[in-house]
């Protein structure tokens, strides 16, 4: 039976979180919505903007990493995210000052947040769980953000047709104080860092992922698949609105259904991880992701992009279940933060790219043809793991050093959803 029901700090932390993905939904609807209904932004506009939200990750997510390793992680949550409130509560306080470029402005400063919140994030959590416990605290966190993304997509579309889209966003910012409180709440207190700043402190994470053939093929994989993943995601609402001509409300509530596959996929990762963590990561990141190709049909039905949606979204949680359990216990804690950071950096570093490149051929090539080619390169984007030791194995190393060290290939992994 499950002893993390009964650990009280991870309950509110799991509680925290999963209020703000509830939140963090609703305003990935209704923050393209503002562009499309409030201020008529063209394909490339809208997505420029979900690049502005991602940009961050260039522009600090190396030095993020390193200083995280030398100070206290929770506070730094609960300061992120009373940042993130305060930007997301600005938008519908504008009035007529609302304008393209002050979304952009607000994207990019709550991407800094967000940037700093992960971070954090990610290396707070293995020190809150013993490493018995990574495993279901993973799934636990994976399987209740895909509930609450369900929840908050859906509610998003139904709010911007009841309160307009830029009233929604009060949402999001409401969730983060609530996220905030719950981090208050808990009552582990970290030891204070003994890491010493040193001066290749960014270096030493670069190395740290260059010379790991399995951190260098996730990392890899991370980047291009996030590449083709954010330039379909970052022009699908304009696709179904413009193209399929559905409402705000049916497009919040098909992109959650569809969305509802990372609920499955928090089962998925947990469980096949018994019969082999690499063959469980290409069973998600390979297989699963061919659906993606069904998407471009959705003008024609709206059934196709909620099948192929599915399929993207249960491979892409039950892959993060399998990485995130594997990185918490081959990487030493002390470096955590500076994986995170090198990774996210590689990782999250397409993600601006792959919303401009949609953007831009949505603009020049029109929306369906822009389609195809993106969502052709989630799939394709699998290939890397074959490509890596990952195909030979069954498992995953459990430690670094335990099978194979840096030498071969090439590849890598790791995504939002």
């Amino acid at each position: 039976m499950s002893l993390l029901r009964t650990h009280r700090d991870f309950r509110w932390f799991w509680t925290g979180e999963t209020i703000n993905r509830f939140g963090s939904a609703t305003s990935s609807v209704a923050l393209p919505l503002v562009a499309i209904s409030m201020l008529d932004a063209t394909t490339f506009e809208v997505g420029l903007l979900t690049a502005a939200a991602w940009a961050p990750w260039l522009l600090i997510g190396l030095p993020t990493g390193a200083w995280i390793d030398r100070v206290r992680r929770r506070p730094v949550m609960l300061v992120s995210s009373a940042v993130s409130a305060v930007l997301f509560a600005a938008v519908p306080l504008a009035g007529n000052l609302l304008s393209i470029q002050l979304l952009l402005i607000v994207a990019v400063l709550a991407g800094g947040a967000s940037v700093v919140f992960q971070t954090a994030y990610t290396a707070y959590l293995p020190t809150l769980l013993e490493p018995s416990d990574h495993a279901e605290g993973n799934a636990k966190l994976h399987g209740s953000a895909s509930a609450a993304q369900i929840a908050g997509l859906g509610c998003g579309g139904l709010l911007v047709q009841f309160i307009g889209a830029a009233n929604t966003l009060l949402v999001d910012a409401a969730s983060f104080l609530v996220a905030l409180s719950c981090l208050a709440a808990i009552r582990y207190r970290e030891r204070r860092t003994t890491t010493p700043r040193r001066p290749g402190a960014i270096r030493a994470g670069i190395r740290l992922v260059a010379q790991d053939v399995w951190l260098r093929t996730l990392t890899i994989f991370g980047a291009v698949s996030n590449l083709a993943l954010m330039g379909y995601q970052a022009i699908i609402v304009v696709f179904l609105v413009r193209e399929a001509g559905l409402t705000a409300g049916t497009v919040g509530t098909l992109i959650a259904a569809a969305s509802s596959g990372g609920v499955v996929g928090a089962l998925v990762g947990r469980h096949t991880i018994r019969f082999g963590t690499a063959r469980a990561l290409l069973l998600c990141e390979l297989g699963l992701p061919t659906l993606a190709l069904l998407i471009p049909l959705s003008g024609t039905s709206p059934a196709f992009y909620l099948v192929g949606a599915f399929g993207v979204s249960l491979g892409v949680v039950g892959g993060n279940v399998v990485k995130a359990t594997f990185l918490q216990s081959y990487c030493p804690p002390d470096l955590f933060g500076r994986l995170t950071a090198t990774t996210a950096f590689v990782n999250y570093g397409t993600i601006p790219l792959g919303a401009l490149l949609g953007g831009i051929l949505g603009q020049t090539l029109g929306l369906t043809p822009a389609l195809w080619i993106t969502t052709a390169g989630v799939p394709l984007a699998g290939l890397v793991l074959l490509a890596s030791p990952i195909r030979r194995r069954r498992d995953l190393p459990t430690q670094r050093g335990s099978v194979v060290s840096a030498v071969t290939v090439d590849s890598s992994r790791e995504r939002m959803a």
